[in-house]
This record gives structure tokens, C-alpha cells and sequence, in this order.
């Protein structure tokens, strides 16, 4: 009677043992929350989706998007505070604590989005996320682009050149570089959250914004302008980031793993979101917008004469815009 009575208890024991295992297995799986101001509807997201997919086995991805966590702005410090583990964070809220940065948030610097994705994977790009790593402890993983930044109006008052946009109130994030921004434009920038944006065109608030047209279109801000200017004033991008000590908890296989997984997510999205720019254009005229291009050298020009005037451009590091610039 014994014998049975043991193999019993051996496998109860077993059992129990097993048991007892399967919370360290799940604590094995850390959870990431991101942070970001862009809506489920938004490229953006998919490619989040798709980046939690691909480290599944050893990250859980928790999605906190439309502002939903942190308000636009705040995600950075919650980074830095260790109150947030992932976020996507504008270069301008970068280049409040890292002048330098805000070479990085000036118009007409990069051609388009291929030029864009060159810089960061070069010794420049490098040198620059390194300044975010050793300064604000955030660990860059890659520009997340959204497109080329135009400018919508509520009016139908024709925009050829800057002087056109003087005492139009165009809404622009907050801080000084976004400030700048409109500006360099010759329009009287108006800072207002991005879930507010629709709103405050609707109220007359702000006479206008400025984003890419996926933008326009996951936020249906075409329903509240008449006209579309092709300013082609800025490539948009944020950066995908995460808490560096998250990141140092990593093993170096793990980090590599996170960093492909990280890269080939952003090159989907980069591809879907000029595909979809192709598209929105026509869209929009169909839909009774009018959509044209002004004198984009007058803009170039206006633009590069603001910023080389400001004291932004004290910070730059020296000889990088002529280096941008010379880029293939």
C-alpha cells in the first residue's frame, strides 16, 4: 500500500512544484507601457501592434494612445521619472533639454523621409542620440515619420509667400520650438493641444494648422478648413523611445532583438505613410478643398533667415546643417 500512496504524493508534489513555477514564468515577460498623442486610427498604431508582436515572447507592449496616459508634452519627463517605460516623443519636447536638438526642428532641413531615415542611421544621427542617452537617461530607437508637415486654413484667402500668413493664428504644439516654427512661416502660432485642434478650428480659436496629411485625415480636420497650402515645411517625425533602464536591464542579444524588431516596425510604417501622402491629396480636392502649392523658395528662404537669426541656432553643433545639407 505504501508504494502507491508515495508515486501519488510524488506527483501531487510535482504538480504543486509546477504550479509554483508559473508566476516566475509570467514575471519573465516585462510589461512596457507606451505612451502617445496619436490616435488608434493612426499608422503609427499598427506599427506599435506590430512591434509588441514581434517581442511578445519576452515584452508585453501595453498601448496607452490619444493622450489617454500622459498629456501631450508630459510623456518625456514621465520617461525620465521612470513613470513610463516607452513613448513617443516629439524632437521639440528633446530639444527643450538638449538645445542642440533643435537643428533637428527647423524647417526645410531634411528633403524628405529617405533623407531623414539617413541621418539617424549615420555617425551624426549617432552623435545626436547619444546626446539624448547621456543627458535625459532615454534610450532612441528611431524616428518615427508622419509625414510632411503643409498647412490648413479655415479661410479661402490665397497663401503665395509668408507675408500672406501675417496675423493668421496658426495653432501649433506647445513650447518654443514649435513656437519658432510658425514663425519662420510668418504666421502668429497659437499653441494648443493636438486633441483640441479640431475644436479650435471649429470655434475659431485658430484660424489654421499645420501637420502631415495622414494627420489631417485620422483627425478629420478637413472637415473644419477650406484649403490645404503644400508648405512642405517640415518632415515630420517623432522618436520612438524607451527608459533606459529598461533598456540596460536588457541582455545584449535581447537589445539587438528589440532594436531589429524596433526598425523594422518604423520601416513599415515610414512605407505605409507615404503611400497613404500619395493618396490624401486628390482626397481632399474631391472632397471641395482647395489643395495648391505657394512659392516654396519664398517660404525656404523666410524660414531659414528666422532660424539662423535665432538664438536655436547658437546651440547647433557646428558644421552640421552644411553637413545635412550635403547628404545623398
Amino acid at each position: 500500500m505504501n508504494a502507491p500512496i508515495n508515486r501519488r504524493q510524488a506527483l501531487c508534489a510535482s504538480a504543486a512544484l509546477a504550479t509554483a513555477w508559473l508566476p516566475g514564468l509570467a514575471h519573465a515577460q516585462s510589461t512596457l507601457r507606451f505612451a502617445a498623442v496619436f490616435a488608434d486610427t493612426d499608422i503609427r498604431a499598427e506599427m506599435m501592434k506590430r512591434l509588441a508582436a514581434e517581442v511578445a515572447s519576452d515584452h508585453k507592449i501595453d498601448l496607452f494612445l490619444n493622450s489617454t496616459l500622459f498629456r501631450q508634452g508630459t510623456e518625456l519627463v514621465a520617461l525620465q521619472r521612470d513613470n513610463l517605460e516607452m513613448g513617443n516623443i516629439s524632437p521639440q519636447d528633446i530639444s527643450k533639454q538638449v538645445p542642440a536638438w533643435s537643428l533637428l526642428t527647423s524647417a526645410y532641413l531634411f528633403r524628405d523621409a529617405n533623407h531623414l531615415t539617413a541621418f539617424f542611421a549615420s555617425e551624426m544621427g549617432a552623435q545626436m542620440k547619444k546626446m539624448v542617452e547621456d543627458q535625459l537617461k532615454v534610450k532612441v530607437l528611431g524616428p518615427t515619420f508622419f509625414g510632411t508637415r503643409h498647412v490648413g486654413l479655415k479661410g479661402k484667402k490665397k497663401i503665395n509667400t509668408p507675408a500672406d500668413l501675417s496675423g493668421v493664428k496658426l495653432r501649433m504644439p506647445p513650447g518654443d520650438a514649435w513656437q519658432l516654427l510658425g514663425r519662420s512661416l510668418g504666421a502668429n502660432p497659437t499653441p494648443l493641444a493636438y486633441a483640441e485642434t479640431y475644436t479650435g478650428l471649429q470655434t475659431g480659436t485658430v484660424d489654421g494648422q499645420d501637420n502631415p496629411l495622414p494627420n489631417v485625415q485620422n483627425m478629420k480636420f478637413n472637415e473644419v478648413m477650406g484649403q490645404i497650402v503644400l508648405t512642405s515645411h517640415l518632415v515630420g517625425f517623432d522618436l520612438l523611445t524607451l527608459n533606459l533602464k529598461r533598456w540596460n536591464a536588457m541582455a545584449p542579444d535581447k537589445q539587438r532583438a528589440f532594436q531589429a524588431a524596433a526598425d523594422k516596425a518604423i520601416a513599415w510604417s515610414t512605407a505605409e505613410h507615404l503611400k497613404r501622402e500619395a493618396e490624401l491629396a486628390e482626397g481632399f480636392r474631391r472632397q471641395g478643398l482647395e489643395v495648391y502649392t505657394p512659392n516654396l523658395q519664398a517660404f525656404r528662404e523666410h524660414a531659414q533667415k528666422i532660424y539662423l537669426a535665432s538664438d536655436e541656432a547658437k546651440a547647433w553643433p557646428a558644421g552640421m546643417l552644411d553637413k545635412i545639407n550635403a547628404m545623398k
